[in-house]
């Protein structure tokens, strides 16, 4: 694997994971890119839903890349949007020197980072001409609306201001069209951070505009899993509770929604989350993105229209 460090506009800095291109693996000459933006309330970059979560993505046969964007005070004027959009822009430049499907690039944000991550497939930075898009979007308990049911902090940063008409140029359940790329999209019910309804505005929006989506919604769970492994969970306290995993879950979003032609052939597959294992939490939950295969299966399905062929040479 090569890594890869650039600088963005404003201090802002993309982290490139390439896995190995080698004519002995024909199959995988060129692969998607699954683009990870961390979330932290636009006041900090999370670690935890950062490199742990690329790191899944690539052993699952991905290009991943980690983007660390402005936070803070330098957060207002669009910056984070502007940054990923150069980090977009930065990956398609390279696509055919990295091996990249430049019509293969995916964002994957959690909490803010989700919000990011959505932005750059919807929303217009002012002043940009011909802004980079996403391929598809993978969001994990995302920031979505600055209305009644906001993250309000992550606004007041974004916007640089406590007034709530000046942060509504950042909602983004109003900003759904036909043209925004495919969504997959989990949450945990008891979401006390984020509420639910972030994503239930976002559903609405996304089903009445007629673009490709899933959610899975989850009963248990607190803000902030990530990928719900012992090295990216933020809960330090040990029980000997057991919770479901939906790793079993194969999830067959590829195939179900967007490959109506290979729907019969693998609806049997799907399973529901009957796997119990042991974790480092105050009491059972679900865990809603463990393992490469569940997180791979999703970055599948998000860039496939009608088939799931060969790692490296899917088509939308």
């Amino acid at each position: 694997m090569q890594l890869k460090n650039l600088e963005l506009t404003g201090g802002g800095t993309l982290t490139v994971y390439l896995r190995v291109s080698d004519s002995r693996m024909p199959n995988a000459m060129e692969r998607p890119l699954v683009l990870v933006v961390p979330g932290g309330g636009y006041n900090h970059v999370s670690p935890r839903e950062g490199d742990p979560v690329a790191l899944q993505f690539a052993a699952a046969g991905y290009h991943t890349a980690v983007l660390d964007y402005a936070v803070g005070e330098k957060a207002q004027n669009w910056l984070p949007m502007r940054q990923l959009a150069e980090a977009i822009g930065l990956v398609r430049a390279h696509a055919a020197a990295w091996h990249v499907l430049p019509g293969k690039i995916a964002v994957c944000g959690f909490s803010a980072g989700g919000h990011l991550a959505l932005s750059g497939a919807v929303l217009d930075i002012p002043g940009e001409s011909a802004q980079p898009r996403p391929d598809a979007v993978i969001l994990g308990y995302p920031v979505i609306t600055a209305g009644e049911h906001a993250h309000r902090g992550s606004f007041e940063r974004l916007a640089g201001s406590a007034d709530l008409a000046v942060q509504q140029q950042f909602t983004l359940e109003d900003k759904i069209t036909p043209r925004t790329p495919p969504v997959f999209v989990w949450h945990t019910m008891e979401d006390g951070t984020v509420p639910v309804e972030n994503t239930l505005m976002l559903l609405q929006a996304l089903h009445k505009a007629g673009v490709p989506c899933e959610a899975h919604l989850f009963e248990k769970g607190v803000h902030g899993t990530s990928i719900s492994t012992a090295e990216s969970t933020a809960i330090t306290r040990n029980c000997t509770q057991d919770r479901a995993t939906p790793s079993t879950f194969r999830v067959k979003w590829s195939i179900s929604r967007m490959c109506p032609a290979k729907q019969k052939e693998h609806s049997s597959t799907y399973q529901s989350p009957s796997v119990m294992e042991k974790d480092s939490c105050t009491h059972s939950r679900y865990n809603p993105t463990t393992a490469s295969a569940t997180l791979s299966q999703i970055a599948r399905g998000a860039f496939c229209r009608r088939k799931i062929p060969a790692m490296g040479t899917m088509t939308i």
